[in-house]
């Protein structure tokens, strides 16, 4: 692996999973760890500094699936006040690409340091810079709840505005994209979760606590399960 860097690869309830993981080692072309199924964005993602053994290395969520021809030979450390790195992946609905699901290089440090936000990795000490490359593609439609899920949540929070700098401009542009999602697996289920993430930001812009259930996967389901009638989806 590039640079010696570590790699977590952590997974919650994605149906492709395994699979995704086995991609990954086999890119990297050594063993990465991995976490499954641990409750609470914030706590998964401080479990992964306890795993590795250096100071910077690789996430890669449940649902990343890694381009083959990705130089990891290129990969420079962090530099001095940078948190975390993240690199572009291909939404499959949209056919855009931005940072949302991308491979990140993180500081454990910085995890341990984490604050409180809804997006998660929004909350960490120092900056976060975002490379011009693209590492993959995130298969977060890999059902329909997970397209609808996907969608819900990445529209909630673009609606408040990006957490991470991004334009007013380019925000509106990825918000539009999401609800007209009509290729790949499930896309219209990714334009019914991006419908219904806007409303529901708009409905608790006042109510902060209420904006976190977007953490909460039970509460997810079922709001996916009262939008379309069955815990799948209907045909």
């Amino acid at each position: 692996m590039s640079r010696g860097f570590d790699a977590v690869f952590l997974s919650y309830d994605e149906p492709f999973a395994h699979r995704l993981h086995t991609r990954l080692e086999r890119a990297l072309g050594t063993p990465v760890k991995r976490l499954h199924g641990v409750r609470g964005m914030r706590r998964a993602y401080r479990l992964c500094a306890e795993v590795v053994d250096g100071e910077q290395f690789f996430i890669a969520d449940g649902d990343f699936d890694v381009h083959p021809a990705f130089d990891l030979a290129a990969v420079r450390p962090l530099g001095e006040g940078v948190s975390m790195r993240v690199w572009k992946a291909v939404n499959p609905v949209t056919g855009s690409a931005y940072g949302y699901g991308g491979l990140k290089l993180v500081r454990r440090t910085a995890l341990r340091q984490m604050g409180q936000a809804v997006d998660v990795l929004a909350a960490l000490p120092g900056r976060t810079e975002f490379a011009k490359e693209t590492a993959g593609v995130t298969r977060f439609n890999q059902s329909p709840f997970h397209a609808w899920r996907a969608a819900f949540r990445e529209c909630a929070m673009l609606t408040r505005g990006s957490e991470y700098g991004m334009s007013a401009a380019h925000t509106a542009e990825q918000i539009r994209a999401w609800m007209a999602s009509r290729d790949g697996e499930y896309a219209p289920y990714a334009a019914s979760g991006a419908r219904h993430g806007i409303t529901f930001a708009r409905q608790t812009a006042t109510a902060p606590r209420e904006f976190e259930k977007l953490n909460d996967p039970s509460w997810l389901r079922a709001r996916f399960t009262a939008v379309h009638g069955t815990g799948e989806g209907s045909a």
